[in-house]
């Protein structure tokens, strides 16, 4: 249906997928902080699935568990498209992004440490500013940025790539209790059957998503996160066109996965993790309590620092180079925007904090706080850059004397020149018919001469 097709295109761009995800925090955040906030605990804590299979989980474990492992199945499939075919695939182009990401997760983590230490808190939460939203992030970058070179977007998505691959793996090993060794190895069976079929082409979704459920299963039932699961299947497909193919695998299995993901997963996992009670005491405790203003700070000094100092030093002392394309101020804008941590930092700060819950939510508040500072601050930054760029746009793309050339070409041109006398010649000649006709007006109505 047309209808259908439209709705899906839609949700397959970075800007609706973001907007969608904001409006799914602030409806979690209004739902929870209203006389009707019972009912939101209560969907939250609502338990359904099959016990005898070790599933009977919370409605927002399955969010989080389950809905987030499609979101991590796309995020996987992108990576192998960047380490295949994008800007990954080159180690030289690759190492600056990768470096940043690396600096733009320990940074935060330094930052949270170092504040937990000085105020006497928890160090459980240091993993919780480390990780960067891809899907708020490129939704604000596309709607501020629109003008902004192509190479920008290059650089945050291959460093929010690399950064979620590092927090999927920040979860594995840190947010891991007690392993079920029979369950994981009947998870790696499952990834490994999933890989053969997929090397000797077999087709058909009925296949894939029963095997696929199965895996995560017993994924979840071994202890580790499930979504690494969802990662792990992701870069199992193949991303490289054959002779007879348009589109590789991944990408085709990507783009029909992509709405579901940015629709439903992300909105639904927003929805059920972003509602915590706010109030003025609360937010004021966001910056009193050491792991709460250390979650803040990471996020908003952390990252940028991170980011652009990796950056930075990486170029002053090894053989990487920046984009042609961009200049520093875009680089330090790009690292204030990888502070919004939402999804991951979220989904972190439920796994660090499991045995307090008041913690749990002052935690999910200085996400929310940290997230919406370092969206204002990359927010005025980009939006300089790109009227910068827009201006300079609009110089290489003027052609005043209509010759088919931009302007900014012709500068060496003497015909050039001498066709824009003549337009100038022919504009002072109007001004000056039109001085003496409203001359003439001014003096019949007893004006001045």
């Amino acid at each position: 249906m047309p209808e259908r097709t439209a709705v899906a295109d839609a949700l397959r761009t970075e800007t609706v997928g973001g907007i969608l995800l904001l409006l799914a925090a602030i409806a979690a955040l209004i739902w929870a902080n209203t006389p009707v906030r019972e009912s939101y605990e209560a969907l939250r804590d609502f338990h359904v699935g099959p016990a005898a299979l070790g599933l009977d989980l919370s409605v927002e474990h399955w969010a989080a568990d389950g809905l987030l492992a499609v979101f991590f199945f796309v995020a996987g499939i992108e990576l192998k498209r960047e380490l295949v075919a994008g800007d990954l695939k080159d180690p030289r182009a690759a190492a600056l992004p990768v470096v940043a990401a690396l600096c733009g997760m320990a940074a935060p983590a330094l930052v949270y440490t170092l504040v937990a230490v000085a105020g006497g808190g928890s160090l459980a939460g240091w993993a919780v500013p480390t990780a960067t939203d891809i899907a708020f992030a490129l939704a604000v970058l596309a709607v501020l940025g629109t003008s902004l070179p192509s190479a920008l977007r290059a650089f945050l998505l291959t460093l929010a790539v690399v950064d979620d691959l590092f927090a999927i793996l920040i979860i594995a090993v840190f947010f891991t209790d007690d392993l079920d060794f029979a369950a994981l190895g009947g998870a790696v069976a499952g990834l490994a059957v999933f890989h053969l079929l997929l090397r000797k082409g077999v087709r058909g979704w009925y296949v894939y998503v029963p095997l696929a459920l199965v895996v995560w299963g017993l994924m979840y039932n071994s202890g580790i996160h499930a979504t690494v699961a969802g990662v792990a299947m992701g870069l199992m497909l193949r991303c490289t066109t054959r002779e007879d193919e348009e589109h590789s695998p991944g990408e085709r299995v990507a783009h029909l996965v992509r709405p579901l993901s940015a629709g439903l997963a992300v909105p639904l996992f927003a929805l059920l993790s972003a509602g915590v009670a706010v109030s003025g005491g609360a937010l004021g405790d966001v910056f009193r309590r050491p792991e709460t203003l250390g979650v803040v700070l990471g996020l908003v000094v952390g990252k940028a620092v991170g980011i652009f100092g990796g950056t930075w030093l990486t170029v002053r002392f090894t053989k990487a180079s920046l984009s042609d394309d961009l200049a520093w101020p875009d680089v330090f804008a790009v690292a204030s925007l990888a502070g919004i941590g939402f999804t991951v930092s979220l989904l972190i700060g439920e796994l660090a904090f499991t045995d307090d819950p008041a913690l749990t939510d002052g935690v999910k508040a200085a996400v929310l706080t940290g997230s919406l500072l370092a969206t204002v601050l990359s927010g005025v930054l980009l939006r300089m850059r790109n009227a910068k760029y827009r201006r300079l746009w609009e110089d290489e793309e003027r052609d005043e004397d209509l010759s088919g050339v931009p302007d900014v070409y012709e500068q060496d041109d003497p015909a050039y020149h001498l066709r824009m006398a003549e337009i100038y010649e022919r504009k002072a000649a109007e001004h000056r018919r039109l001085a003496e006709v409203t001359g003439g007006a001014g003096e019949e109505h007893g004006g001045p001469a």
